[in-house]
């Protein structure tokens, strides 16, 4: 009795500290989802399939979760609670299963997600003068990026009020003959997410390591009370 109650002690404190570290990574998740929401401000009003702005939003709600389902297993693992810990096991369990899919998807249908975004910016900017706020979104990345267009400068065709004539935004200087800038903005969005996630990526990596051992811990818990309570029978 005293070996298995000592047992579970050790699993207790190890799936809380592993708990602990997992909610401490929500909220590093919530806050860099916070602070790429914020830097993303000026392009609000861009669809929600921008890169930035999308990937904003997958942090925000990724760095909740984690956060709720962090505390629910510290909670289970202090109160030695078989309900509080099946909860935990079986939401993480879940939400283990969410990342895996949504990884695959990423992986194998990227090329799509791309297109259908690039479509989405390109059917907004049919909207560019009647929306006032799309219009001060699109010309921020255009200034920010120095970048022109979706996939180029002649996405803006027909779309203005003038025909060809492209947005001030596009033009590298105030001349009377605009001189376009030649990178696409999709790209250079992409490639400045890409450039300031990756120790994010890493971050979440770690995240997904935490959340492996604290399924198997939470597991290991839930048999140790079990155990414990056939003793005291």
């Amino acid at each position: 009795m005293s070996g298995s109650r000592g047992c579970l002690c050790c699993v207790k404190y190890l799936m809380f500290i592993f708990n602990l570290i997992f909610w401490l990574g929500g909220c590093g998740l919530f806050g860099v989802g916070v602070w790429l929401a914020f830097t993303q401000s000026e392009f609000s009003s861009l669809p929600l399939s921008f890169p930035s702005l999308s990937a904003a939003n997958l942090l925000l709600v990724a760095g909740g979760v984690t956060m709720v389902t962090g505390f629910l297993g510290c909670l289970g693992a202090l109160k030695e609670q078989k309900c509080l810990l099946m909860t935990f096991f079986v939401i993480l369990l879940f939400l283990v299963m969410i990342e895996v899919t949504l990884i695959l998807v990423l992986s194998l249908y990227h090329e799509e997600l791309d297109k259908k975004a690039k479509d989405d910016l390109r059917e907004g900017m049919n909207d560019y003068r009647r929306k006032a706020g799309l219009k001060t979104s699109w010309d921020n990345m255009q200034k920010i990026f120095k970048c022109c267009g979706v996939s180029n400068h002649t996405d803006w065709h027909n779309k203005t009020d003038n025909g060809k004539k492209l947005p001030d935004s596009c033009c590298r200087d105030t001349s009377q003959e605009c001189h376009h800038w030649e990178e696409p903005c999709y790209e250079k969005a992409k490639d400045w997410l890409l450039a300031n996630i990756t120790s994010v990526l890493v971050f979440g990596v770690c995240i997904g390591i935490v959340q492996i051992l604290a399924l198997v811990f939470s597991m290991l818990m839930y048999c140790q009370i079990l155990r414990a309570e056939k003793y005291m029978d």
